[in-house]
């Protein structure tokens, strides 16, 4: 039974096609498209008026350099936005509770950023790993553990992202089994567990988006660093 609840985690596929690929690409259908009209739908005018905010919000503490990534940083978060709110639809797979896909975006986009640092400001960004005043004998040990900072950054990005998701399905799942067992045994339990799995479905949905701002906020501050 146990192994039953890990079983929403495994990428499932139907007529031989993976359902991960549905998923990758059925968030992009969400994004606005421009219009030959004067107005704008409802959906549209939400849609640009949450990115407008996210990127201004996002590249305020910027420099001018790194309001080039505005592009990338925004379809980035919608798209995160995306896959986390469409796994908590029924029949529906969740990606990013996959490693993999999760140290796929994070390992990519964190070298860029320690890339661009070390092309632009190469004194700047390495001394980062030695902090100003530090004592003589104290500087090969920090500079060892601030080079292991640094090497564990998409490590945490990535990590941090699918356990969250993960934690957060899997009590989903638990408790909407103990809901349906103590439904003909105890109902009255069982109501008050269907509302505690209502409440911890409106806690998922907002995690499902704070999590996906996080993996981009932190991104943009590894940026900051070396722009």
């Amino acid at each position: 039974m146990a192994l039953n609840f890990f079983d929403q985690f495994a990428s499932p596929s139907l007529l031989g096609v993976p359902l991960i690929a549905l998923a990758l690409t059925l968030p992009w259908i969400m994004f606005p498209t421009p219009s030959v009209r004067w107005l704008n739908n409802r959906f549209l005018t939400l849609q640009n008026w949450f990115i407008n905010r996210f990127t201004q919000q996002l590249l305020l503490p910027l420099n001018p350099g790194g309001h080039k990534w505005a592009l990338l940083f925004t379809s980035l978060m919608i798209f995160l936005m995306s896959l986390n709110m469409l796994g908590l639809l029924p029949y529906t797979f969740t990606p990013t509770t996959q490693l993999s896909l999760n140290m796929g975006l994070a390992v990519p986009l964190w070298l860029a950023t320690v890339i661009v640092g070390m092309r632009n400001q190469p004194t700047h960004a390495l001394g980062h790993l030695l902090p100003e005043g530090t004592p003589t004998l104290l500087i090969p040990v920090l500079i060892i553990i601030e080079t292991i900072s640094l090497f564990i950054r998409p490590l945490a990005l990535g990590v941090r992202l699918t356990a969250n998701l993960t934690a957060g399905h899997l009590l989903i799942q638990l408790i909407a089994t103990a809901a349906f067992v103590l439904l003909p045994l105890m109902p009255t339990v069982a109501i008050l567990t269907a509302i505690l799995l209502f409440l911890l479905t409106l806690l998922e949905v907002a995690v499902a988006m704070i999590q996906a701002y996080v993996f981009v906020l932190l991104l943009s501050l590894y940026l900051q660093e070396n722009v």
